[in-house]
């Protein structure tokens, strides 16, 4: 499943940018708005929201905070997937 995903997002830009803020509330509500509509978004993180920290700790904290599953951190890109409540 992870492979179809990565296949899938690959070719497509990231929808959503975390900027120097961090992963506030607003970007949160986006990201799970996103993620209910097409269930996997690819998302990238701008080097001057890394700071210290790396882009797969901030990864894991943001599918954490939307229960989504963390399907692969490639560089500052990374993509998520939530199942459909349907």
């Amino acid at each position: 499943m992870k492979r179809r995903i990565k296949r899938r997002l690959s070719a497509e830009k990231p929808t959503i940018w975390i900027g120097k803020s961090g992963a506030s509330q607003q970007s949160l509500k986006e990201i799970e708005k996103q993620l209910e509509k097409k269930e996997m978004i690819k998302i990238k993180i701008l080097k001057s929201a890394l700071g210290e920290d790396e882009a797969k700790k901030i990864a894991i904290q943001i599918a954490e905070q939307t229960e989504a599953s963390l399907v692969e951190v490639r560089g500052h890109t990374f993509m998520l997937y939530k199942r459909c409540k349907k």
